[in-house]
């Protein structure tokens, strides 16, 4: 988007009416599905959310304290951070949210909370085949269009991280890179690479079958580029007609607009649908420290208008391509919430068109997700569901995450304020 594209959305954002009248101030609509109890509970876990040393103190003892299995821990993490973000320990409970979500039109893209495959292949094994189950289930729910995976949870990390620094010694383009990379691994390493294609071929042909969308999650870059291969890969093979692989593009990186716009080109040349899921990500902190560390070009965007102006960016470019091109805007930010909507307007397209659909974090962003519901979007959940010490790792990242970005709590808790106000005065 130029700088005159930004003023006039500005404009049209702050001061123009729309054809859409929908707001992500009512939080009437935002919190109807949470009880009294449970919303002075998320007014509790956010305030302590947003004081950055007691997370980063949490950060350090709470892994600690579960591999020496301290029973009061996970006790506590159950009652506070588990239950605010989390569905459940296994299928069984996480229904629960999934049935209450759809009393108030709200979907689910359901995430077996499992990454950092490094237990050996039986492990992977047990996590591809939970996978298949989430696939399973979610094709007999009404409200489950989606499951997420993360590719970590399907391979050994220093493989990935291997394939990628690979990769990124040759010429050419992303996927011959890639092929050029399995060549160069030992036998018993391409050996261990076709278990990973293996699995992930499994699960996205028992996902086409059942007609249930796989997301594939972004990673950290220092592994992203087979992880970006082997989707595309998958995507040639199962997104012929319709969107059934999506590949999770991290708008705070450079070169993710690009990234997206050759994609496009590709499945043009290759004639399958694109599915993205358009985030702003995830790994920020350690990808600095990183290209600090080992004296490299840090891939972040350099301030949060970049970040902002590439993610709208690609909201436009996807609606403009909407026949080919799936999309999914999984944002925190209301304006760029606003601005989908808007272009949808704009465009004469559906609020519930086919291709376009918004998703947020269970626990956050309720203001979002239930407004767009009420005014006929389709939207979701993203809700994690697993044993609590295989959900840690994602539990740390939303705790510090929500840490860092202090505006976001701040309007979590007004809002929540909010509503209980409202509450107490209609008594």
């Amino acid at each position: 988007m130029s700088a005159n594209g930004l003023l006039t959305f500005a404009f049209h954002y702050f001061f123009m009416p729309t054809m859409n009248s929908i707001s992500f101030d009512n939080t009437e609509y935002a919190f109807d599905y949470k009880k009294n109890s449970e919303l002075k509970n998320a007014h509790f876990l956010f305030s302590v959310i947003g004081k950055p040393w007691l997370v980063n103190l949490a950060l350090k003892l709470t892994p600690l304290a579960i591999k020496w299995k301290l029973p009061f821990v996970k006790l506590i993490l159950r009652k506070t951070i588990f239950q605010q973000f989390v569905g459940g320990q296994n299928l069984e409970e996480t229904a629960v949210v999934v049935d209450h979500l759809n009393t108030h039109h709200v979907q689910v893209i359901l995430d077996y909370g499992v990454e950092g495959g490094g237990d050996g292949e039986k492990a992977l094994d047990q996590a591809a085949a939970e996978f298949i189950k989430v696939i399973d289930y979610a094709a007999g729910q009404d409200n489950i269009p989606f499951m997420s995976i993360k590719l970590t949870g399907l391979s050994r990390f220093e493989l990935l991280e291997k394939l990628d620094s690979l990769m990124n010694q040759l010429e050419g383009s992303l996927i011959n890179k890639y092929l050029q990379a399995i060549d160069l691994l030992n036998e018993e390493e391409k050996e261990e690479w076709q278990k990973v294609k293996k699995r992930l071929h499994i699960i996205c042909e028992r996902a086409s079958e059942k007609k249930v969308g796989v997301l594939i999650d972004a990673e950290e870059t220092w592994i992203q580029d087979p992880v970006d291969a082997l989707t595309l890969s998958m995507m040639d093979s199962f997104n012929k007609g319709r969107s059934v692989i999506y590949n999770t593009l991290q708008l705070y990186r450079i070169d993710r607009l690009k990234f997206l716009k050759d994609c496009y080109e590709a499945s043009v040349e290759r004639d399958f649908v694109l599915g993205v899921k358009i985030v702003r990500g995830a790994y920020m902190e350690n990808e600095r420290k990183r290209a600090a560390l080992m004296n490299y070009s840090s891939p972040i965007q350099t301030n949060k208008e970049n970040c902002d102006r590439d993610f709208n960016d690609a909201i436009e470019f996807s609606i403009q391509h909407i026949n080919k091109i799936s999309l999914i805007v999984a944002s925190h930010n209301e304006q760029s919430n606003f601005y989908c909507t808007e272009l949808l307007a704009k465009n004469g397209l559906p609020q519930d068109h086919p291709n376009v659909h918004f998703s947020q974090l269970y626990g956050m962003s309720d203001n979002i997700t239930f407004n767009l519901a009420k005014a006929g979007y389709s939207v979701s959940k993203y809700l994690p569901f697993g044993p609590i010490k295989d959900v840690i790792p994602y539990l740390m990242r939303r705790a510090q995450e929500n840490s860092s970005v202090s505006g976001q709590m701040g309007r979590e808790l007004v809002l929540i304020k909010k509503e209980i106000s409202r509450r107490k005065q209609i008594k």
